[in-house]
């Protein structure tokens, strides 16, 4: 059952945060009223808003930077006469490339938290996955992955990486680059459901697809998880790491990793003991970035009744992680993602609620001794379902951050941040 988090289960906290010491990753985390205290050296630029090249109707946004620094953003389109599809721009020379659509005409499963993302590959080819309802169920839909080779100017035939052919849900797609030419992608797969006498659970399992739209390498990873939050992805030195949100059989529901290794998947490893206790999915999922042997984790949880952002660092490519430091300014909603900046200091973004009807996007930056910087609201948007989740990239020495507003009506907004307080727009 998936329930998003409640206000009513947050509790709203100002003033000094928990203290998480550790050698490689510490903090003592301010609230509001020790902001003047956090670190300068830590804070991000000022945030511009960048034209968006979708019309009223958009949400869902997702961004995708390429190995050579092109930026790609895709979202859901819902036009007048509601008929859905899914489409995608490109950022060039300042400004957004013409409007291409990856899909149309298609019996969309359109959800507001299991959404449309991308990935380029290591050839120059781009990857594409929209969730599609199958035959028989209204809660039963399938992945489509489709592949593009001139920039999303044409795209492949669908493929769907499962091969239970049953009806049930299959969705949380994280994508990869897996060598030069193959697609690695990750889902949440509800196959389960519609087995006679079994436990109903969800299950996290991966594939491949190589050039030619052949699957490899269908594999289990988890054959018990929480039924609907997102995934998250990242390459490290030593493998593909995967973070998740957990489920055992007591209900507890805290973040897990798996790495791949020379054997296969490891068994899932907790990045840290939260101990939430929640009789439901949240609809919040942990996300994922790294570099070298460096790998951060920024999640959301809710244990013991106390909404908090967290980010955990590891420098053994995942194998294990240093306490968390809290990032949040006190009634987060959680939908976080995370990047790594030059020096592999992860930078946060969430929403942080500021009334009933108001919340932030707000990022941060944690240095490598876990301080703080100051959070920079990117924008205002409410806390609703409609607003989804911000996303993040790299680009250049900015952030470039795309999230949803909702009033005067539901909008796709884009932003530059710069990751040096004194770079110029």
């Amino acid at each position: 059952m998936c329930m998003a988090h409640s206000p009513r289960f947050r509790i709203l906290l100002r003033g000094v945060l928990a203290c998480a010491s550790v050698s490689a990753f510490a903090a003592c985390a301010p609230g509001s009223s020790d902001l003047a205290n956090a670190s300068t050296s830590l804070d991000l630029g000022a945030p511009t808003e960048l034209a968006s090249p979708t019309p009223g109707g958009g949400n869902t946004p997702y961004l995708e930077v390429t190995p050579d620094d092109r930026l790609f953003l895709s979202w859901t389109q819902r036009a007048a006469d509601s008929s859905v599809s899914i489409q995608m721009a490109e950022w060039r020379d300042s400004a957004w490339d013409s409007t291409r659509t990856i899909a149309a005409q298609r019996d969309f499963f359109v959800n507001w938290a299991d959404f449309p993302v991308m990935t380029a590959l290591g050839n120059g080819d781009l990857a594409a996955h929209w969730l599609e309802r199958e035959a028989n169920g209204k809660y039963s839909y399938g992945v489509r992955v489709v592949r593009s080779k001139d920039s999303g100017r044409t795209w492949s035939a669908p493929v769907t990486p499962h091969t239970d052919g049953l009806a049930a849900e299959h969705g949380f797609v994280s994508m990869w680059a897996e060598g030069a030419d193959r697609i690695g992608l990750v889902w949440l797969d509800g196959r389960k459901s519609a087995m006679p006498d079994s436990a109903r659970e969800m299950t996290v399992r991966t594939a491949a697809i190589a050039p030619d739209g052949s699957l490899e390498r269908e594999t289990l990873v988890d054959a018990r998880t929480c039924d609907c939050c997102q995934t998250g992805t990242a390459g490290a030195r030593s493998g593909r790491v995967i973070a998740y949100r957990d489920r055992t059989a007591e209900e507890i529901r805290d973040i897990v990793v798996v790495r791949q290794t020379a054997s296969g998947w490891t068994e899932p490893q907790k990045v840290h003991n939260d101990d939430w206790h929640y009789p439901g999915c949240p609809v919040n999922g942990p996300q994922v970035a790294a570099t070298g042997d460096t790998v951060v984790v920024a999640w959301y949880t809710a244990a013991h009744d106390t909404a908090r952002v967290y980010v955990a660092r590891s420098v053994d490519g995942g194998a294990t992680f240093a306490a968390p430091v809290r990032v949040d300014d006190g009634d987060p909603i959680g939908r976080v993602d995370v990047l790594l900046d030059d020096q592999t200091r992860p930078v946060v973004v969430w929403l942080e609620q500021r009334s009933p009807e108001k919340s932030e996007v707000l990022v941060r930056r944690v240095g490598l001794d876990g301080a703080l910087g100051v959070p920079q609201v990117i924008a205002s948007t409410s806390g609703a379902r409609q607003s989804g989740f911000p996303r993040i990239a790299r680009h250049g020495d900015a952030l470039i951050a795309a999230y949803t507003t909702v009033t005067p009506s539901i909008a796709v907004r884009v932003a530059r941040v710069p990751l040096s307080p004194t770079s110029k727009p």
